[in-house]
């Protein structure tokens, strides 16, 4: 679930204000009974979950005591899992499925208690006329021990949300700052307890700002940070199994940062040492193979039900659906269970280790020290020219024709989106050519990618008549389905003349070489 709230440094006087007058018509203030918290937070002997915004703890007398908090990228929101543990557990001895969902940050070192924290909490709820709980204000008096000694004190207020709007905090904040509450920068109570060590920057370097005049190297070197940080953000969410909000997968995003990042290392090759991209290229491959059967399933179950529902007027057998619906949900659960095997594998693990030391310091030619708008045009268009011109077995996208076979069509997709990738990694730099011409070719890779999923689920729909041939309605339902996404494939050739048409113009393609 998400957490979502708001920190507060408070000195040892402070006194909670009355929220009377700021609090919503219809809402009261509710005091809740205090209570004595102590909490035990696993970390790396380097400290690194806490350096990256994680944490690990097991908190006495919870009746989930186990709790991971995962970052999301936003400040005050993060991914809280809780779990109920051993009832005899230790508390360095955390549940497997919560050790495993740091993997990403610890990468292989073992976990051990780090700090121990006693927290003396005075709460309060908001709650509205149905008695529901719109926010908590949680009055800290926090306790850092060691060897069964206070080492060092601190207060803070912590105002999250439990069923109310954002709004509601907004108008809590003006009041607690009157107050003498100053904003504490969401400094986490485990990273203030264990001290400097723990506020160190983190092993995953972000890609950060380009400089005003940046070289090649710098517009590699954030590209593959930034698809890096793709794939450790996604590894947890991935072993959570919860869509991302948008309705979008952690699957398809881990699977997405694969790609891109073995893209980048293709298309920058000539300003990465040798021996830099080759193994990560193999090992991403892996890993985006792992999670192909995983991501195929998610796309034709929503495939399914959409292709299902196209026509109205010409309504499916919703029960022979279903059916269909369930070989492919046996499918995905097969798939998953190789996605966790994989994740769980010490291959992931040093796939992991080895990305974050690539993207901490990328090794690069003396030819990244030159200027990014003299090196990158040449080197995106290497693959601009591979979708023009075809390479190999695959022909240029000019050259598609309407009766073509499906195999030709996907591989023109394959390298128009090698190029959009490369588009989109040197656009912030290039400016306005780069970004007409990566929106143009977004259409078409969105029609490549539309005829290729509807080729896929044709013929998937096909074969799963095949595996239940007694079902007579199901085999009749397939058939319909097929049709409707032969379709979807003509309509898809149809519409791409003209969406090719428009990124080949040259005021999007004039600044290539």
């Amino acid at each position: 679930m998400l957490e979502e709230e708001r920190k507060y440094e408070v000195g040892p006087g402070f006194v909670l204000p009355g929220l009377d007058t700021v609090l919503p018509a219809g809402t009261r203030l509710v005091p809740r009974r205090p209570a004595t918290l102590t909490a035990t937070y696993l970390d790396t002997p380097d400290l690194r979950l806490a350096r990256a915004g994680v944490s690990l703890r097991h908190r006495d007398g919870d009746e989930l005591p186990w709790t991971v908090k995962l970052p999301t990228g936003t400040t005050g929101i993060r991914i809280e899992v809780s779990r109920p543990g051993r009832p005899d557990a230790a508390p360095d001895a955390a549940p497997d499925d919560l050790v495993a969902l740091v993997t990403a940050y610890a990468l292989g070192a073992e976990l051990a208690p780090a700090v121990l924290v006693r927290t003396v909490r005075r709460a309060y709820e908001v709650r509205d006329a149905a008695d529901r709980s719109l926010a908590e204000i949680a009055d800290d008096a926090v306790e850092v021990l060691a060897g069964g000694r206070v080492t060092a004190t601190f207060r803070e207020l912590e105002v999250e949300r439990t069923g109310g709007g954002r709004d509601l905090l907004d108008r809590l904040e003006p009041a607690l700052h009157a107050a003498g509450a100053r904003d504490g920068g969401f400094v986490p109570k485990h990273v203030r307890a264990l001290g400097p060590g723990a506020a160190g920057p983190p092993d995953l370097v972000p890609p950060g700002d380009l400089p005003a005049r940046p070289t090649a190297g710098d517009v590699v070197t954030a590209a593959i940070r930034r698809e890096v940080a793709r794939v450790l953000h996604h590894d947890p969410l991935v072993r959570l199994g919860e869509p991302l909000p948008g309705g979008d997968t952690p699957v398809h995003q881990l699977r997405v940062g694969c790609r891109r990042l073995r893209s980048d290392l293709r298309t920058f090759a000539p300003l990465l040492a040798p021996g830099f991209g080759e193994p990560l290229r193999a090992e991403l491959r892996w890993l985006a193979g792992v999670l192909g059967p995983a991501r195929d399933a998610e796309v034709l179950r929503d495939r399914l039900r959409r292709t299902a529902a196209a026509d109205p007027g010409s309504g499916l057998d919703t029960a022979a659906v279903d059916r269909l619906d369930a070989l492919l949900a046996r499918r995905q659960e097969r798939a998953l269970a190789g996605v966790a095997e994989a994740l769980a594998s010490p291959r992931h693990v040093a796939l992991l280790r080895a990305l974050v030391a690539a993207a901490r310091e990328p090794r690069l030619t003396p030819a990244a020290a030159d200027r990014a708008g003299e090196v990158l045009p040449r080197l995106v268009g290497k693959p601009w020219r591979r979708l023009v011109s075809g390479d190999g077995d695959r022909p240029g996208a000019g050259e598609l024709r309407p009766l073509d076979p499906d195999r030709r069509w996907h591989a023109v997709r394959i390298n128009a989106k090698r190029a959009r990738y490369a588009l989109d990694a040197v656009a912030p730099v290039l400016g306005g050519g780069p970004r007409r011409l990566a929106k143009a070719l977004a259409r078409v890779q969105t029609l490549l990618g539309e005829h290729q999923d509807a080729v896929v689920a044709g013929q998937t729909w096909l074969d799963l008549a095949g595996e239940i041939r007694t079902d007579h309605a199901a085999a009749v339902t397939a058939g319909r389905l097929f049709e409707r996404e032969r379709a979807a494939v003509r309509a898809a050739r149809d519409a791409f003349p003209a969406a090719w048409h428009r990124a080949t113009r040259p005021g999007r393609t004039g600044w290539l070489p």
